[in-house]
């Protein structure tokens, strides 16, 4: 690794302690199990399980004239978000996660054990799963607003508790929720301006009727007064929703199976199991960040 490039998430680690210490200590002091259920069913809308699947629901949607700025505007939110969360920040801060930064803190390591223990398998800084939420819902929030509908209110609230979650269950700074928070809604923002740049030129196209699936269900949208394609949208994200968060039941605890590092020290990652890109290393399994270093790949 990088020393100069760690010192991006060693300094933050120093610049936000007290900040998402306080934090912890707030979320940590209501603690119970209702809430970890509640907290559990909301991180979901930020969930790779959730959201790849909804770009494949967003690029639907581009196929019907009705739908596409929707479409291209979550597609647009979600690549530009994930391109630099990923493929930027993640990579660029190397923010260790604070599960294992924390581990001698004995208040923390309650509350993270007294959440359920849950890991991931990448760096901490930004929150992915906010980044995720934050870029759909406002890129929802926009659409919807601009059609003035109510529901368009939604999207954002949905987002607090998914960015809240994060926290509570010990497995995100608030920091790193904060920067989440910031790079989805200006991905979804991006993401916004170039669906209008596209749907304009789509309507100063020929193909923007052709290209409209709304014709091959001419008959069912007319029978249902057009309340069949709401009514389909909302059931796909229902049951993606479903999809994603069934296995969250068995997520984390005791019998999570955790990455073997434990140089600087324990990493409670979750390992790569069966993982052809990540093959077990002298019998062990890590988790990405830590099998590249092993293996010699970064």
């Amino acid at each position: 690794m990088n020393p100069i490039l760690l010192t991006l998430g060693d300094s933050v680690d120093k610049i936000f302690y007290s900040f998402d210490m306080w934090v912890f200590e707030f979320f940590g002091s209501m603690q119970c199990t209702f809430l970890t259920y509640v907290a559990k069913f909301f991180t979901v809308f930020g969930d790779e399980a959730f959201v790849i699947p909804m770009v494949v629901v967003a690029i639907v949607l581009c196929f019907f004239k009705r739908t596409r700025k929707y479409g291209f505007s979550l597609l647009f939110a979600i690549i530009i978000g994930t391109l630099i969360t990923n493929v930027v920040a993640k990579p660029a801060f190397l923010r260790i996660r604070p599960y294992n930064t924390l581990q001698d803190n004995a208040e923390y390591w309650a509350w993270y054990i007294g959440a359920g223990a849950l890991s991931e398998g990448d760096y901490s800084f930004p929150s992915g799963h906010t980044t995720a939420a934050f870029e759909m819902a406002t890129a929802m929030f926009v659409c919807f607003k601009s059609d003035k509908k109510k529901i368009a209110y939604f999207f954002p609230a949905v987002a607090l508790c998914t960015m809240g979650s994060r926290v509570y269950l010990m497995v995100h700074y608030a920091s790193d929720v904060l920067g989440g928070l910031i790079i989805g809604v200006v991905s979804a923002l991006l993401g916004c301006l170039l669906a209008k740049l596209v749907v304009k030129l789509f309507e100063k196209s020929t193909i923007n009727d052709k290209l409209d699936a709304a014709k091959l269900f001419k008959k069912i949208t007319e029978k249902s007064n057009g309340k069949a394609a709401p009514a389909v949208i909302t059931l796909a994200v229902l049951c993606i929703f479903l999809y994603a968060f069934i296995p969250s039941f068995s997520e984390g605890g005791e019998d999570a199976i955790r990455c073997a590092y434990n140089d600087e020290y324990d990493c409670y990652n979750e390992a790569r199991v069966d993982d052809e890109d990540y093959p077990a290393t002298d019998g062990e399994y890590y988790c990405k960040i830590h099998w590249k270093q092993i293996s010699g790949q970064e």
